[in-house]
């Protein structure tokens, strides 16, 4: 990894400091783009630490907010964070834009623009967030999609990925190529039939090495889905930015 990262703080409306890593790049895109990536369920680890890092490598400056640091106790926060996820409003949503106005107002970024990737919890985050605010580009993985095109008027392009071996949610790929076909807005969404849930998040545990496939998510990453699917992120961003 030729990325640097650092970590800072960004101070929330009910007072509390929020803590973030930022994860700079070698040589920046001349897209003048940076990204939030948001977590999965298991919060800030070193496998969302690996992706934003790939994502710097790539040349686009990337900050993870830890959505589960929102002033609470542990496992407060991590309720608060799963029940703004399911009603789509809560502090959860601040962070994010905490997370979008910091990154452009750092000069030394030169980002004019901010787009978001996402992963399980991350990728629902991903799409109800970009519906509300400017982001110029939206990368969600098998995360949940809602069930009304509507909750999504508003959002940019999208690139994502879905595992249809995912008994739960891996049939959300093909609910938000339709939703974006009726909003007509441009998008790249592959439904993988190989694999199941959580398929680009490489977590060295027990569960997802030796019990994923027993899990209704049938989570588990396969490398070449994966591989798949950073190539359609950088292509179209390369397109729509």
């Amino acid at each position: 990894m030729t990325s640097a990262s650092r970590h800072f703080s960004l101070q929330l409306s009910n007072g509390h400091a929020m803590q973030c890593e930022l994860f700079l790049p070698a040589r920046q895109n001349d897209k003048q783009t940076a990204i939030i990536a948001i977590h999965d369920i298991f919060g800030l680890t070193d496998d969302i630490r690996r992706i934003a890092g790939r994502l710097a490598d790539a040349g686009y400056p990337t900050v993870v907010p830890d959505l589960y640091d929102n002033g609470s106790i542990k496992p407060l926060c991590v309720t608060k964070t799963l029940l703004a996820h399911e009603t789509g409003k809560g502090l959860a949503f601040e962070q994010l834009e905490a997370a979008r106005l910091w990154l452009l107002e750092q000069p030394e970024l030169g980002a004019q623009k901010v787009g978001v990737m996402g992963f399980c919890m991350g990728g629902h985050f991903a799409l109800l967030y970009s519906a509300k605010a400017p982001i110029s580009v939206v990368a969600p993985f098998y995360g949940q999609v809602p069930a009304k095109a509507e909750a999504l008027k508003g959002i940019g392009p999208v690139v994502g990925g879905w595992g249809a071996k995912d008994m739960v949610m891996g049939s959300h790929g093909k609910r938000l190529e339709k939703h974006l076909d009726k909003l007509g807005v441009e998008h790249d969404v592959k439904t993988y039939p190989s694999c199941g849930h959580s398929y680009m998040n490489n977590h060295d545990t027990v569960f997802f090495r030796e019990l994923g496939d027993y899990s209704p998510l049938r989570a588990k990453y396969d490398e070449a889905a994966s591989e798949d699917s950073w190539r359609r992120v950088f292509e179209f961003f390369e397109r729509v930015l």
